[in-house]
């Protein structure tokens, strides 16, 4: 199909200008366009039918990666092949480069963002899957100078929907820096080796001086309400100093204890069993890195 008839494009250079595009629109008849890997698709099939696209490609403020001593800041605009190559997501960040290596094909980790994903929050997606996982907060701002950080877990309502407001702008994702010995990591399995992730797994944990685990976060993708925090994972993780049994118990009795739903790509039970053989090699990764190892 075509898009439904789209009254006028704007590409603004600022922040500031394409805050006062959108403010020209009732809430809902304008969006703000990322990458477009997802948004173009839906304009397509006409479930989104804007009069105004506002794209973001030219807003050079709102990309890039910046480490220093206060933490980690990706600008909503970064690309995932960006993300993927950059050697300053190590230890506790490491898991946005796998992610972002294993987000969709070759065109679109190169054209789609880390702010168009967790702005889409498709159900079955890996980029908000870690942000949840590594508990991001979210910067937006509005039109009337407003701005405000949203915490992952309270960022991602549900599949398609987001605390975002319609005049609101992401302006990037942000992190503290990890406690010393912190790693993560994330690893999908879909259809094809490019396919939206049937299970995706992404766990970090943060080792005491003993390399026993002090703190865990694990969170799903690809399960009917899309990136789910498994909380009972953090706690069966706990003390645990990466010995394979160990890890092996933990991620049985999440995957038991996790609601999972059957499609055409796979039953519920068979996603139970991803989750195990999938989150066994996830977290030995991320304790290694954790230990400096990988």
């Amino acid at each position: 199909m075509y898009p439904a008839l789209i009254e006028e494009y704007v590409r603004p250079q600022s922040v500031a200008d394409a805050l006062a595009a959108i403010a020209r629109y009732e809430a809902g008849d304008a969006i703000f366009l990322a990458g477009g890997q997802s948004a173009m698709q839906a304009m397509k099939s006409r479930m989104l039918r804007p009069q105004c696209v506002v794209d973001l490609q030219a807003i050079s403020e709102l990309k890039g990666i910046v480490s220093d001593a206060s933490g980690v800041r990706i600008g909503a605009m970064t690309r995932y092949v960006e993300i993927a190559a950059s050697a300053e997501l190590q230890g506790g960040f490491a898991a946005l480069g796998d992610a972002a290596r294993r987000v969709g094909d070759r065109q679109v980790r190169n054209r789609g963002t880390i702010g168009g994903s967790v702005c889409w929050n498709y159900a079955a997606s890996c980029t908000p899957a870690v942000v949840l996982g590594l508990q991001g907060q979210l910067r937006l701002t509005s039109g009337d100078g407003a701005s405000r950080s949203v915490a992952a877990d309270d960022f991602f309502l549900g599949p398609l929907e987001t605390a975002r407001n319609d005049d609101e702008i992401l302006l990037s994702v942000e992190w503290p820096l990890f406690v010393e010995r912190s790693g993560s990591a994330y690893a999908k399995w879909g259809l094809v080796t490019d396919a939206l992730p049937v299970i995706g797994v992404c766990v970090r944990v943060s080792l005491d001086a003993d390399g026993r685990c002090e703190s865990a976060r694990v969170v799903l993708s690809g399960l009917a309400n899309g990136a789910t925090h498994v909380a009972a994972g953090d706690s069966l993780l706990l003390g645990c100093d990466g010995d394979a049994d160990a890890i092996e118990a933990a991620l049985k009795r999440i995957a038991q204890d996790t609601d999972t739903h059957s499609d055409m790509s796979a039953d519920a039970d068979y996603r139970r069993q991803l989750i195990v053989s999938i989150g066994r090699d996830v977290t030995a990764t991320a304790f290694r890195r954790a230990r400096g190892e990988a």
